[in-house]
């Protein structure tokens, strides 16, 4: 694919500056939505970088890419200080970049001073993210993301996700092959798929793993949360009618 038609973006703007004005008085939330659709590879891979809140991943039949977020703050705010508020949102700045067969898309946002990486209340933040991603179905996926869930459905190719707290959900088609290892060092992880599970050595976590040859392989990571592996069922297919 040349390089002048993977820059090429049709962005739809929902709100951008749209900041839901209603009376003076009125006390309302500060929005703002942002989809962008761009051209993907097949097998390509798609990585975040220091995403946080909701991210959701679906895979789809279709060669592009379809990337929405939805920044909002959690406060209320009245019409005079709805400006402050949009200057806050601003400073929660997520880029979509293009690197070779990668897309990736990385998050900046303030952060609390003073606390150690490793701390599970180093993301408290004043916003809302939410991520919502239309991709390839045989994406390859590496996401690096902060506190929040994170949630992948229908993707058939090599996943790889790391969760500092939050949780995480794979749904799966269930013909699929993979090989898994998924760890929880506080809290579960379970399968639709055959694995052996068991407890990590300080029993407050799960660990879950299958070694499966020329599978795809899930590599899941949660410091504090769940993770969950479920199957896709195939819809059953109706009998013959009887009389």
């Amino acid at each position: 694919m040349r390089a002048s038609h993977m820059k090429r973006t049709l962005t739809v703007l929902f709100g951008i500056s749209c900041l839901l004005f209603a009376d003076e008085d009125s006390q309302q939330k500060v929005k703002v939505v942002h989809t962008e659709v761009t051209d993907f590879p097949s097998g390509g891979l798609l990585r975040f970088r220091n995403s946080t809140g909701e991210l959701t991943v679906e895979g789809w039949d279709r060669p592009d890419i379809e990337i929405t977020t939805v920044k909002s703050m959690r406060a209320v705010y009245a019409s005079r200080d709805r400006e402050r508020a949009a200057d806050k949102l601003d400073q929660v700045r997520i880029s979509v970049e293009h690197q070779g067969e990668s897309l990736v898309i990385t998050t900046d946002f303030p952060r609390h001073r003073g606390l150690p990486l490793a701390s599970p209340l180093r993301a408290g933040t004043s916003f809302d993210l939410e991520y919502h991603i239309k991709t390839p179905m045989d994406t390859r996926l590496a996401v690096d993301h902060d506190t929040g869930e994170v949630h992948v459905d229908n993707l058939t190719s090599d996943i790889r996700v790391i969760v500092l707290k939050g949780g995480i959900t794979v749904r799966l088609p269930q013909e699929g092959h993979y090989g898994i290892d998924a760890k929880s060092d506080f809290g579960g992880a379970t399968s639709d798929f055959p694995g052996h599970e068991k407890r990590t050595p300080w029993l407050f976590g799960h660990q879950f793993m299958q070694k499966t040859p020329d599978a795809h392989e899930l590599y899941l990571r949660v410091g504090f949360g769940d993770i969950t592996i479920l199957k896709i069922q195939k819809p059953s297919t109706p009998g013959p009618l009887t009389q």
